[in-house]
């Protein structure tokens, strides 16, 4: 069985702190979780080998042992009883290099460790066995549709992720393409371990009425002629309710009107909301009359 380069399959310095061999093996062990990789024997392998080198390397008596005696770890237990003799009795040290290592290897033992790992450190070795080990559950993402008009309000509504229905409170406000964290409704925990989180991100289809930027509103309302030159009232239907307009006299055609605080609610801030910017499109008439035409071109004469 072959030596096992513990470092190398965290990808860190041996000089690593015990801070830097923490987040490596959080990193990587995310990456090749079974959750997230399950027909793949591969990543099974390298999240073994990730928690085998995670064991050994967090522990600081396990790591000490294994820098000691490094590829020489086959004869141990020898080096171990001459250095105590040797302590006994004052005798000349001993060549570590006239014991060697050697060939083979792998994950072969039962406990699910390597015949490495049990060489070095025993069945009893273990501080504490994989079965006993809490792992957190893998972190998951998922989309999810609302309509501008649901979203102009603070409701609940319940979402079907991964079989499971999860009620959530939407805030009034929330954007397009905006995440939010559901804690702890992501993968199962192994071994009693947390749960991971939920990454919801909120998907915003274009609205037939409303264009939104930030936490203003646009709108185009169709205006008749005859109140575009004469002036009157105009009915708008906006997100939060009807409302009537006055329309000065000779408005022109494009003319835009802004109206304060009926835009988009601004997120997590109760009772602020953006601007409402109305931009009135004059419809020319069509299918006159003989008599209409002639009263229009009575005007266009004087």
């Amino acid at each position: 069985m072959a030596f096992i380069d513990y470092y190398k399959t965290l990808g860190v310095d041996k000089n690593a702190s015990t801070d830097d061999i923490k987040k490596a093996y959080r990193k990587l062990a995310r990456k090749y979780h079974p959750d997230l990789n399950p027909n793949d024997t591969a990543a099974h392998k390298t999240f073994q080998q990730l928690n085998e080198a995670n064991e050994v390397l967090s522990d600081p008596e396990k790591r000490k042992k294994y820098d000691q005696y490094g590829e020489n770890w086959q004869h141990a237990e020898q080096f171990e009883q001459a250095r105590q003799a040797r302590q006994q009795s004052g005798s000349a040290g001993w060549d570590e290099q006239a014991f060697s290592g050697g060939a083979g290897g792998g994950f072969e033992s039962e406990s699910g460790f390597s015949d490495f790992f049990e060489s070095l450190f025993g069945g009893g070795g273990r501080s504490r066995s994989r079965r006993n080990t809490h792992y957190r559950g893998q972190d998951q993402s998922a989309e999810f549709q609302v309509s501008l008009a649901s979203a102009y309000t603070t409701h609940q509504q319940v979402l079907t992720v991964n079989g499971k229905n999860i009620r959530i409170t939407i805030p009034a406000g929330i954007e397009n393409g905006q995440v939010i964290k559901v804690k702890g409704h992501g993968g199962e925990g192994i071994n009693g371990g947390p749960n991971g989180d939920l990454y919801l991100t909120f998907v915003i289809p274009p609205d037939p009425r409303f264009t939104r930027t930030g936490n203003d509103l646009h709108m185009t309302v169709d205006l008749d002629l005859y109140t575009a030159v004469l002036g009157g009232d105009v009915v708008v239907d906006t997100l939060d309710g009807k409302i009537k307009l006055k329309v000065p006299a000779e408005t022109q055609n494009g003319t835009k009107t802004r109206l304060k605080g009926k835009g988009f609610p601004v997120y997590k801030k109760e009772g602020e909301k953006g601007d409402l910017f109305i931009t009135y499109a004059v419809k020319i008439p069509t299918n006159l009359n003989p008599q209409q035409k002639e009263l229009f071109q009575q005007l266009a004469n004087m």
